[in-house]
């Protein structure tokens, strides 16, 4: 039977793993998401899981070795976030042009410099297009939730790809919270034996990985990922709502909440959606149709329902918690492309960039200059920085 449990996100992240229990963890600690690893670490210690658990010097070792062991047909996993993920980088696009399906929780903390330990998703959104499906969580309950998704997900035969699951550093990872988990039995069955295509220790029939691809070929293995990546967008779909036949929450690409009467909607991801949700039911008792999309797949993009939830909407604020050097943030940049040709206007709102804080009134005030956006008569699209000294 699931069970009622208080958990940090750090802690669900690493009980999910614990259920799932895979073949192969290779860790290297760097904060907030050290204690994710610790806990699991834990685990593996204890005898609770069977996990060869591997102690590596640094991130780039770290998905070195899960890229190996995937590729041997283990069902492997990491963790990381921040300049671990930046050291990474070269292997993250190994990981997922060798379409290995692994799962990666990332404990979003800001890029240096100056160094800050602290939140925003300058991390993940470096990596959108290093070919990893993107699984965005609220809440403790949803970073464990997602956890267990992802697999289903990467490992499916139309999608195998990489998939990583970001949650905030410290608002999320060192926060208690009330969640439910699922029994182990009940995971595992969700989740099923991995069963790979192919692997390096097939000695009967041999594949190469990972070879030297010149331009009469390299372009059609980047087309098949992107195949791959388009296809997931029905899976995702599919394995959240059988998840939540299993129990009772249901997911998708996207949530929203009190949308189909807004005038005025927020998009953003992470925890502050919570915290929107909460501005707009306030709001709503003061007569102000108020929204939020909340994006939860990130990759693929699911700009299709983005549309038609936005459709009715005077005015649609996006809320970016990292910076992209062009113009506004980078779900802006999305959401502006998902929205050629249509007429709703949008504004973007940079915010709590290395953790600054958003409270519930500031919320409500971005709601506020949403209306008054949608009532002005020379109106034009802008780039605001929500609470930045002069």
């Amino acid at each position: 039977m699931p069970e009622r449990v208080a958990l940090t996100g750090n802690d669900s992240a690493a009980y999910a793993m614990k259920q799932l229990n895979p073949d192969v963890v290779a860790a290297f600690p760097i904060t907030p998401q050290t204690e994710l690893m610790h806990k699991f670490a834990s685990y593996v210690a204890d005898g609770v899981v069977d996990t060869e658990f591997v102690r590596v010097e640094s991130e780039h070792s770290a998905m070195s070795a899960v890229v190996g062991a995937s590729l041997a047909g283990a069902r492997a996993c990491t963790a990381t976030c921040s300049a671990g993920l930046a050291l990474m980088w070269e292997i993250l696009y190994v990981a997922s042009s060798c379409r290995c399906p692994l799962m990666m929780p990332v404990v979003n903390r800001a890029l240096s410099a100056p160094i800050n330990i602290h939140c925003d998703h300058s991390d993940s959104m470096g990596a959108r297009d290093s070919g990893w499906i993107q699984l965005y969580s609220e809440n403790c309950q949803e970073a464990y939730d997602n956890a267990i998704q992802a697999y289903r997900v990467a490992e499916h035969e139309d999608v195998r790809l990489p998939t990583m699951v970001p949650l905030d550093g410290f608002i999320l990872s060192h926060t208690l919270e009330g969640l439910e988990v699922n029994d182990d039995e009940a995971v595992q069955e969700f989740v099923g034996d991995y069963e790979p295509e192919d692997s390096l220790l097939n000695v009967d029939d041999p594949h190469t990985f990972g070879m030297f691809a010149l331009p009469n070929y390299y372009m059609e293995y980047k087309k098949q990922q992107v195949d791959a990546m388009e296809a997931a967008m029905d899976v995702v779909q599919e394995v959240g709502k059988e998840y939540g036949e299993m129990t009772g929450r249901s997911y998708s690409l996207v949530e929203d909440y009190k949308c189909d009467d807004a005038d005025v909607i927020i998009v953003g991801l992470g925890s502050t959606m919570g915290t929107a949700k909460q501005a707009a039911d306030d709001l709503r008792e003061e007569g102000i149709k108020a929204g939020v999309l909340k994006i939860r797949c990130y990759r693929p993009f699911p700009s299709e329902r983005i549309n038609e939830v936005l459709e009715g909407a005077e005015v649609v604020g996006v809320m970016d918690r990292a910076v992209s050097f062009g113009l506004g943030g980078p779900l802006f940049h999305e959401i502006r492309s998902s929205q050629w040709g249509q007429t709703t206007p949008l504004v973007n709102f940079i915010y709590g960039l290395g953790g600054r804080d958003l409270s519930l009134n500031r919320v409500k005030d971005i709601f506020g200059s949403l209306v008054e956006a949608a009532e002005s008569d020379d109106y034009e699209p802008t780039v605001r920085y929500v609470d930045v000294r002069e």
